[in-house]
């Protein structure tokens, strides 16, 4: 299917582990070196005091440590600004249309196969049509309108995402080989205009952040955003 599902949310079935954070004693801060140029002024040797050259040296060591440390923490602060933005900006895109860049579906010979199209507007009547890459027609599924609880066909089917399953054959009853195959549809609208759809390219309807990477709900799964090559 063009669909990935992905796994549930940690928010709601996963387990909390507490992370322990050990600190590197093998790194010496700025810290660590001002208590021993403290130490080295306690203990040296008043006959021979410290040069004060070298004292100015030190300092200076520590000052440039220091800065570097202020320089990498206002660098992280920056990334974690900057991708709390990049979410924000992602959140922007529901209620558009993303384009996984493919329409078409992996068929396993003798094994049915589902998929979603999505329609932009009310249907009357139509097609699904399954081709090869060539183009060349291999079968057609009829879009049914649904029942009401007394068995009456509605006139219409309200636009949104909907599931089809292709049994796996072709037009006149046989079996397709395995191979790739290509998915789309030609339908009516209530006003008798003529439109078509194809697999791959829904609304966005929600996203979900997990460990850092943003996944968008197209249908009835969420997908990773880096597999979405176009959103309008």
């Amino acid at each position: 299917m063009a669909i990935n599902s992905i796994g549930e949310n940690l928010a709601t079935n996963g387990t909390y582990a507490e992370t322990v954070t050990t600190k590197d004693k093998s790194v010496l801060g700025k810290d660590d070196f001002m208590k021993l140029l403290l130490v080295e002024l306690q203990y040296q040797d008043p006959t021979e005091p410290m040069d004060s050259e070298k004292i100015l040296t030190q300092t200076s060591q520590l000052a440039s440590l220091e800065s570097a440390e202020n320089t990498n923490k206002a660098l992280d602060d920056l990334a974690a600004s900057l991708s709390n933005a990049q979410q924000f900006s992602t959140v922007s895109a529901i209620g558009k249309r993303a384009d996984l860049g493919s329409d078409a579906i992996k068929h396993d010979e003798g094994t049915p196969s589902s998929f979603e199209i999505y329609f932009s507007e009310d249907i009357t009547n139509g097609t699904v049509d399954i081709t090869d890459l060539e183009g060349n027609a291999i079968a057609s599924i009829p879009i049914e309108m649904p029942e009401d609880e007394d068995g009456n066909v509605a006139e219409k089917m309200e636009a949104g995402v909907y599931q089809f399953d292709w049994d796996g054959k072709d037009s006149n009853g046989n079996s397709v080989d395995s191979g790739i195959y290509r998915v789309n549809s030609v339908y009516y609208s209530s006003n008798g205009e003529k439109n078509t759809s194809r697999l791959g390219a829904y609304p966005i309807e929600s996203i979900r952040f997990e460990e850092g990477e943003a996944y968008v709900k197209l249908g009835s799964s969420y997908v990773p955003l880096a597999d979405v090559v176009e959103v309008y």
